[in-house]
């Protein structure tokens, strides 16, 4: 069986167990070294970057989030087996885990670590897509050649990088196409390394629980329960043209997805119309301070995804759904673009106040007419000048953190 050490990158066939280091951390899998689909994911990235800058949190439960942005935007694995959730309520997350620390996000740190991640990629492939800061898929097709060692190897060698470089541990999915990758990044986390293989495909697939499709969301997952399908299994029943007769072009792709199949490539360049997040909730609500928490938490994550993409959006678009299922879209257009969380959130929210048809079961944010970073956040705000500076200040800090680390400089309040 094809083995490869992830701590001295051996490879071999004897199991899991290391025969030139003795190392127990190895993986084994009879495609290892023939499969070249990736999907790296940080592990509770934002949490981890907070205790690589404050060893005194290292054993703690931490949270990032509260104050007006009061849901949890990410929560370490210690607060996770507590039960703690992103987007769940900041109150909610606390009675669970009281002990837990609050810790207000820094994006500017995020961005910048993020950054350095990527470079670390950009060595291996010039395929990489990513999908926000902390995840992305990679394409390491034909690059056995020019480093001398299968995709398999030059994976662990990234994630054992960005660990002993920069203090943040990743989890890798490696497969034979997207979504499979994808997939596999979730089932070992963290620090894992899972692999799905070509033969292994339909079996591996069948009795799995469709809420594992990317996009497959509560709203997606309660059509789909109507209908009878709760597993891969159940999709395989269906007929094509009957799954796309019921669930349109979504219908199309289950089909496909039930077989394993993900036609979709790698791509740095893909073009992207728009950038958006939105969450439906398990009890319709009207709570002003849950639904500003949540504005704040997907107005964080577009602002992460567009710094990914190196992209910014000139449209900023709020959606919301009733109780009665009457779907509202306020749009607003800025003077030039932004990528910055603080100023989607702002519009978004002056967007909200115009709407009153309370309680909503679904609030999204997004962006769009998207345009290159360096046109984004250029014209002053003269109503608001203070944001001038937070855009200034949030540059002028990636730059240095860029150039000499992300511990270079840091806001006053992240030492409190």
């Amino acid at each position: 069986m094809p083995s490869l050490c992830r701590t001295c990158f051996h490879q071999h066939d004897q199991g899991t167990r290391c025969p030139a280091c003795g190392s127990p951390r190895g993986i084994s899998h009879p495609e290892l070294f023939e499969l070249s689909i990736a999907h790296m994911d940080c592990d509770a990235f934002y949490a981890s970057v907070e205790k690589r800058d404050n060893p005194e949190l290292r054993d703690k439960p931490v949270i990032v989030g509260g104050g007006r942005r009061g849901v949890v935007s990410t929560a370490c694995y210690i607060a996770r087996i507590k039960g703690v959730r992103s987007a769940m309520p900041m109150f909610q997350a606390l009675k669970l885990c009281p002990e837990a620390v609050v810790v207000r996000g820094r994006m500017d740190v995020y961005v910048a670590v993020s950054r350095q991640i990527r470079a670390m990629m950009e060595e291996l492939t010039p395929a990489i897509e990513p999908l926000s800061l902390d995840e992305a898929f990679l394409d390491l097709t034909g690059t056995a050649k020019l480093h001398h060692a299968p995709p398999a190897v030059m994976l662990a060698r990234l994630v054992n990088r960005m660990e002993s470089e920069l203090g943040i541990s990743g989890s890798i999915g490696l497969s034979h196409n997207k979504f499979l990758a994808k997939v596999a990044s979730d089932l070992d986390k963290p620090r894992g390394f899972s692999t799905i293989g070509k033969a292994e495909t339909s079996d591996f697939l069948r009795d799995r629980p469709v809420s594992m499709i990317w996009g497959v969301g509560a709203v997606s997952r309660e059509s789909l329960e109507k209908a009878g399908i709760r597993t891969f299994a159940d999709l395989l029943r269906w007929d094509r043209q009957d799954l796309h007769a019921r669930f349109g072009s979504m219908g199309d792709r289950l089909w496909h997805l039930a077989r394993g199949e993900d036609f979709r490539r790698v791509s740095a360049h893909e073009p992207v119309k728009g950038i958006s997040n939105e969450t439906t909730f398990h009890e319709d609500t009207a709570s002003a301070d849950l639904l500003d928490g949540h504005l704040w938490r997907m107005a964080e994550k577009v602002a992460d995804r567009a710094k990914a993409k190196q992209i910014a959006g000139r449209v900023v678009t709020l959606k919301l759904k009733t109780a009665k299922f009457k779907i509202i879209t306020r749009r607003q257009s800025l003077r030039d673009p932004t990528q910055l969380a603080d100023r989607i959130y702002r519009t978004a929210r002056d967007l909200m106040a115009g709407v009153n048809e309370g309680p909503y079961r679904l609030l999204g944010v997004g962006i769009s007419d998207l345009q290159p970073e360096g046109d984004a956040d250029r014209t002053p705000d003269l109503l608001d000048p203070d944001a001038t500076k937070r855009s200034e200040a949030e540059r002028a800090t990636d730059r240095i953190r860029q150039k000499f680390g992300s511990d270079a400089i840091r806001k006053g309040r992240s030492l409190r």
